[in-house]
């Protein structure tokens, strides 16, 4: 699997000051209420496609879209705009050129100036990926063979109709069963072989000694 890395960048969405309380409540719920609107059009056509013509990306906006996910903490003004892409350094500068375009081009489409950059992205100096993870596809790759080996295990057993035991004869030909001849390894006609020896060696020293003895 190709490694993935996530890089991200905020902005909040600014209160604006009131003369007699320093801090509009009001306001300040407005924001957060409209934060769930940014969160749409940040990831609409109209951003994404200025992003990729600014990146000079070879992808659609809708292709873009998948590498962008946007979140914001319950009642918090900060918006998180997190890219992912294959490379890391490409992360961060979809993170950062999303949030620029977003902020120069949302008071044209809403009328409005309350939003301001509260982090950028950067690259760190060891980038991790955050896909694939090794353990977790282990683990799974276990817990499925179990699965597909056990399951297999009973197909086969299920599919297998060949004749194996007493009961099978006499369930499948109807017939009663007269006689069983066992099947006899090699080693146990070798083990009988000797035992019977040993058998006859203790007889004949037995009846030699009392031949003595008498």
């Amino acid at each position: 699997m190709t490694p993935t890395y996530q890089s991200s960048s905020q902005f909040i969405v600014n209160q604006k000051e009131s003369a007699q309380m320093g801090v509009d409540v009001n306001e300040i719920r407005s924001n957060i209420e409209i934060i769930n609107t940014y969160n749409v059009i940040i990831k609409s056509p109209a951003i994404l496609q200025e992003v990729a013509d600014e990146l000079n990306l070879s992808v659609s906006a809708s292709q873009l879209s998948e590498k962008i996910q946007v979140s914001s903490e319950q009642n918090s003004q900060v918006v998180t705009v997190t890219a992912t892409d294959e490379s890391p350094e490409q992360a961060v500068d979809i993170a950062n050129t999303t949030v620029n375009v977003f902020k120069e081009k949302i008071p044209t489409l809403m009328n409005v100036d309350n939003v301001n950059i509260l982090s950028e992205a950067f690259v760190s100096e060891d980038p991790s990926p955050v896909n694939p993870k090794p353990l977790l596809n282990i683990a799974i790759a276990i817990v499925v063979g179990l699965m597909i080996g056990v399951g297999l295990a009973f197909l086969i057993e299920y599919l297998d109709n060949s004749i194996k035991t007493e009961a099978d004869v006499e369930q499948r030909l109807e017939i009663p069963v007269l006689g069983v001849i066992p099947h006899i390894k090699e080693d146990d006609l070798i083990n009988s072989a000797f035992s019977k020896q040993a058998i006859r060696r203790g007889r004949g020293e037995f009846d030699g000694k009392k031949k003595k003895t008498v």
